[in-house]
C-alpha cells in the first residue's frame, strides 16, 4: 500500500468516525418518534441551513456538476446551476415558515402526516399517495448513494465494489438510527463544510496546475462554444453545438424540485424558532450560489487542465457522448494531490471524505423519510397498528435497515444504471408534493379531492412524459419536472373549484396560520 493510499484511509477513517460519535450523541436527545422523525424541532438556523443544503445537493456537488461543465462547457452545467441557485432562494423564501407554522399547528412531523391533517383526510387518501411516493423514489435514490459509495472505493483502493458498499451503508444507517433526524441533521452540517473545503482545496490546485487563471480560460476558449451560455461544445466534432430555449428551459425547471422534496422540507418544519428561518434562508442561499459556482468553474479548471496536458483526458473515446467518466474528475484530482506526500495525502483523503459527505449526506435524509413513511403513515396511520412509543422507535429503526437493505440490493449490481435515477426521482418528488405543498399553503380554497388528483396526475405524468413523449425528441425533449408540475397545479386547481369547499375548521386553520405567518 503506497504513502498516499495510506494518507487517504488515515482521514476517511477519522471522518467516518466523527459521523459515528456525533450519531451517538444524538441518541441520547432522541427519546420518543418526534424526536426521530423531527429532531424535536430543536434545530438552529445554521444546522438548518447547511444541513437542508447538504442533504440536497448529494454527490451531484462534487461529480455531477463539475463532470458536466469538463464534458461540454459551461452551458448545461451553468442553466442547472442557476435553477438550483433560484428554486432554492424561493423555497426558503416562501415555503420555510409557513410550512413550519403549519405543521406546528396541526402536530404533523412528516408531509404525509401534514397533508393529513390539512386536509382532515379521515380516509387516509393523501397520507397513502404521499407515502407511497416517498418509496417508490426514495429507496433507489438511497440506492444510488450506496453504490457511489462503493464505486469510489473500488476506483481508489480496488477494494470488492460490494464489500465497499455494504460498509458505507452500515455506515450511515449506524449513526442514523441511533440519532435519528437529530443526527442525519447535525452530520449533515459538519459534512456541508467537509464539502465546501474539498470543493476550494481541489479548485485551487487545478488552477495551479493548470498555470494560472489567465491559463484557465485561455485553455478553455481554446475549445468551440465551451464558454458560451447558448453553445455547448461537441467532443465528437470539436464544434460548437447551439444550445437553445428549450435546453435552457430543461436544466433550469430543477429548482421547480426543491417545493416537493420531502428530506428538505423536513428541515422546515424541524427549525426551533420559525423567526430564525430569514437567517437559515440567507445562509443557505449563499452557500448555494458560491458551491455551485466552484463546481461549475472547477469543470473548466479541469478541462483547461487537459488541454495543457496537466491531466490526461476524461472523455471516453470508445464513446466521446457519455460524461459519466468525467464525474470522476474531483478523484483524478485528489489522486494527483496525494502523490506529493503524506500530509498531502491526508488532506487528498479530507476531499475524498467530501465525496462521501455529499452522498452520505443525501442517504441518511432518504433514510429517515422513507423510513417515517412505512412505519408512521403506513403501518400506523393507513393499517391502523397502534404502537406503544417503545415500539414506535423499535418499528422506525427495523424500517429504515430494511429500506436501507432493498437499496444494497438494488444497487448490488455496479454496472448498474442506479444514478440515472436520480434526476427521475427529483421530477417524481418534485411533482407530486411540489404543486400541493404550495397551493396548501397559499389557497384557502384547495380540497382534498383536489390535492389526491393534483399528486396522482403530478406523479403519473412524469412517467408518461419521461416513456412516451420526451423521446419524440425536438420541443418534446424537455424535462419531465416541467409539464408535469404545471399539470398538477391546473388540476388541484379544477378540481378543488368542481368539488365542495373545504369546511371552515380547516379554512379556520388556514387563517390561524397566514396570521402567524
Amino acid at each position: 500500500m503506497t504513502t498516499a493510499h495510506i494518507g487517504i484511509i488515515i482521514a476517511v477513517i477519522v471522518y467516518l468516525a466523527m459521523m459515528l460519535v456525533v450519531g451517538f450523541r444524538a441518541s441520547k436527545n432522541t427519546n420518543d418518534v418526534s424526536d426521530f422523525y423531527l429532531g424535536g424541532r430543536k434545530l438552529g438556523p445554521f444546522v438548518t441551513a447547511m444541513s437542508a443544503e447538504a442533504s440536497d445537493m448529494s454527490s451531484y456537488l462534487l461529480m455531477g456538476v463539475p463532470g458536466l461543465a469538463y464534458f461540454s462547457g459551461i452551458a448545461d452545467a451553468g442553466w442547472t446551476a442557476v435553477g438550483l441557485i433560484v428554486g432554492t432562494y424561493l423555497n426558503w423564501l416562501f415555503t420555510a415558515k409557513r410550512l413550519r407554522n403549519y405543521t406546528a399547528e396541526l402536530d404533523a412531523i412528516t408531509i404525509p402526516d401534514y397533508f393529513k391533517n390539512r386536509f382532515n383526510d379521515k380516509k387516509n387518501v393523501t397520507l397513502l399517495i404521499g407515502a407511497a411516493a416517498i418509496i417508490i423514489f426514495f429507496v433507489p435514490y438511497t440506492a444510488s448513494g450506496f453504490s457511489a459509495c462503493g464505486k469510489l472505493f473500488e476506483s481508489l483502493f480496488g477494494v470488492q465494489y460490494q464489500l465497499a458498499m455494504i460498509a458505507s451503508a452500515v455506515i450511515i444507517v449506524g449513526y442514523t438510527s441511533t440519532g435519528g433526524f437529530l443526527a442525519a441533521s447535525k452530520t449533515d452540517f459538519i459534512q456541508s463544510i467537509i464539502m465546501s473545503i474539498a470543493l476550494v482545496g481541489v479548485l485551487f490546485y487545478g488552477i495551479k496546475s493548470a498555470g494560472g487563471m489567465g491559463a484557465v480560460i485561455e485553455n478553455a476558449k481554446a475549445l468551440p462554444g465551451y464558454l458560451s451560455i447558448n453553445h455547448t461544445y461537441d467532443n465528437a466534432a470539436n464544434a460548437a453545438n447551439p444550445y437553445g430555449i428549450f435546453n435552457k428551459i430543461t436544466m433550469f425547471c430543477w429548482g421547480l424540485g426543491y417545493f416537493g422534496m420531502p428530506h428538505i422540507l423536513l428541515r422546515f418544519m424541524a427549525i426551533e424558532n420559525p423567526e430564525k428561518l430569514k437567517l437559515s434562508r440567507r445562509i443557505a442561499s449563499v452557500w448555494c450560489l458560491i458551491s455551485l459556482g466552484i463546481a461549475v468553474f472547477l469543470g473548466v479548471v479541469g478541462r483547461a487542465m487537459t488541454v495543457s496536458g496537466s491531466l490526461d483526458s476524461l472523455i471516453d473515446a470508445a464513446n466521446p457522448t457519455s460524461s459519466s467518466k468525467a464525474e470522476t474528475l474531483i478523484v483524478r484530482l485528489a489522486d494527483m494531490i496525494s502523490q506529493n506526500g503524506l500530509i498531502f495525502a491526508i488532506m487528498a483523503g479530507f476531499i475524498i471524505a467530501g465525496i462521501l459527505a455529499s452522498t452520505m449526506s443525501t442517504a441518511d435524509s432518504q433514510l429517515i423519510a422513507a423510513s417515517s413513511a412505512v412505519s408512521e403513515n403506513i403501518i400506523q396511520d393507513v393499517f391502523g397498528v397502534k404502537l406503544t412509543e417503545a415500539a414506535a422507535m423499535l418499528t422506525a429503526r427495523m424500517t429504515l435497515l430494511a429500506v436501507a437493505v432493498v437499496g444494497v440490493i438494488i444497487a448490488w449490481d455496479p454496472s448498474s444504471s442506479v444514478f440515472g435515477i436520480v434526476s427521475f426521482a427529483w421530477a417524481g418528488f418534485g411533482a407530486v408534493f411540489g404543486p400541493v405543498t404550495l397551493m396548501s399553503l397559499f389557497w384557502k380554497r384547495v380540497n382534498i379531492y383536489g390535492a389526491a388528483a393534483g399528486m396522482i396526475s403530478g406523479g403519473a405524468v412524469v412517467f408518461i412524459w419521461k416513456y412516451l413523449v420526451r423521446p419524440m425528441g425536438g420541443i418534446w425533449d424537455l424535462y419531465e419536472l416541467a409539464p408535469a408540475f404545471l399539470v398538477s397545479i391546473i388540476v388541484i386547481l379544477v378540481v378543488s373549484l368542481l368539488t365542495p369547499a373545504p369546511p371552515a375548521e380547516i379554512t379556520d386553520t388556514f387563517d390561524k396560520v397566514v396570521e402567524k405567518s
